[in-house]
C-alpha cells in the first residue's frame, strides 16, 4: 500500500478533487494502480478544517476515511465545511475527530474521536529501516517515466492539430490516449479520429459505464471506419450507424458497410434518375424554385438524401 500525504494548502473541495484527478492520472499512467476508486484500489482520506477569516491558526480538523468517488470527495467535503461552520457559529467546538461519508443521505458521521496522538497507538517497528534514496537516483527513476498527460496534451495539439478540448480529454485518460495513439498509426485524420472518440464513441462508453479498452472496440476497427470516412466510402452520419454495429457485434467496419449496402453513392446516372423522380414527384415546389424560391433547394437536397438514406456523396458545387 502507498500512502500520499499532501500540504494542508488546499483551500476549497473543487481543489481537493483536482488535486485528486491529477494524482489518478499520475498513479495510471506509472502503473503504480489501476485508479478504481469504486473498487478500493485508490481511495481519499479527507481532513477538514475552517477558520475565521483572518484568523492564521488553522481550525481543529476531521478526517473523512476512505471516500470512493471524485463526486462524493466533493459533497463530503462541502458538507463537512458547513458542518463544522455551523458548529462554531452556534458557540460550540469542532471535535478532532475520524468521520465517514454517508452517500445517500450525503452527510459525514462521527466514527471514532482522536483527540491526542496517543489515540493513533503509534509505535515504532525496528524490523523496518529507513529508506535512503539519493537525488541521483531519483534523476535515473525520472528518466524511465513514460510520457505524462500534461505533455500528451500539448503534443497532440502541435503534432496532430486536434482540438484543445479534445486533446484535454484523450490526454487524461492512459486508455484513451494509448488508444488514440495506436489509431494514429494508421490513420491521417487525427481530427475526425479525435471527435468520433470525444463523441459517439464516449457515448457508448458512457451508456455502459465501460473503459474502452473493456469494450468490443479494437483500434484496427476504429481505425478502418476513420478511414472509410476520409476516403468517401461512407459518410459522418453512416459511420455512427456503422460504429453502433461494431459496438454490437464486433464486425468491422468494412464487413458491416458491404453486408447492408451502406456504401456511398457516387454514380452520376444514379444521381440523376433519382433527381427526375423527385421532380416528377414534386412539380408545385419545382413550379415554386423556378419562380424565385431559391429555398426550397435544400428541400430537393433532403428528399434525394431521403432517398438514398444518407449515401449521396455531396460536391462542393452540387448541380440542380
Amino acid at each position: 500500500m502507498l500512502e500520499i500525504v499532501s500540504e494542508p494548502e488546499i483551500s476549497s473541495a473543487k481543489e481537493a478533487v483536482a488535486y485528486m484527478k491529477t494524482l489518478h492520472q499520475i498513479v495510471t499512467f506509472l502503473d503504480v494502480s489501476d485508479g478504481n476508486m469504486s473498487q478500493g484500489s485508490l481511495r481519499c482520506d479527507a481532513n477538514v478544517s475552517v477558520r475565521k477569516k483572518g484568523d492564521k491558526e488553522l481550525g481543529t480538523r476531521t478526517e473523512i476515511k476512505n471516500i470512493n468517488s471524485f463526486r462524493f470527495i466533493e459533497k463530503a467535503i462541502n458538507y463537512e465545511i458547513e458542518r463544522q461552520i455551523d458548529v462554531i457559529e452556534s458557540g460550540e467546538s469542532v471535535t478532532q475527530e475520524t468521520r465517514l461519508y454517508d452517500s445517500i443521505k450525503n452527510e459525514t458521521r462521527p466514527m471514532r474521536s482522536k483527540e491526542f496522538a496517543n489515540d493513533y497507538r503509534y509505535f515504532p517497528d525496528p524490523d523496518l529501516l529507513p529508506v535512503m534514496i539519493s537525488d541521483e537516483e531519483i534523476e535515473e527513476i525520472k528518466a524511465t517515466f513514460p510520457e505524462m498527460p500534461k505533455d500528451k496534451f500539448i503534443r497532440y495539439q502541435s503534432e496532430f492539430k486536434i482540438p484543445e478540448n479534445d486533446a484535454q480529454i484523450i490526454s487524461s485518460s492512459k486508455n484513451l490516449a494509448t488508444f488514440f495513439e495506436e489509431c494514429m498509426e494508421n490513420v491521417k485524420d487525427a481530427k475526425l479520429l479525435s471527435n468520433i472518440m470525444i463523441g459517439d464513441i464516449s457515448s457508448l462508453l458512457n451508456k455502459e459505464n465501460i473503459e474502452i479498452a473493456d469494450s468490443k472496440l479494437s483500434t484496427k476497427n476504429v481505425s478502418e471506419l476513420v478511414n472509410l470516412v476520409t476516403e468517401g466510402v461512407i459518410s459522418g452520419k453512416i459511420a455512427k450507424t456503422v460504429l453502433e454495429e461494431t459496438w454490437d457485434s464486433g464486425l468491422s467496419p468494412i464487413e458491416i458497410v458491404e453486408s447492408t449496402g451502406l456504401k456511398q453513392i457516387d454514380d452520376d446516372d444514379e444521381i440523376e434518375r433519382i433527381i427526375d423522380q423527385i421532380i416528377s414527384e414534386h412539380p408545385d415546389q419545382v413550379s415554386a424554385y423556378k419562380g424565385g424560391k431559391d429555398k426550397l433547394f435544400g428541400f430537393f437536397v433532403g428528399q434525394i438524401m431521403k432517398q438514398l438514406r444518407e449515401k449521396l456523396t455531396l460536391h462542393p458545387q452540387t448541380k440542380f
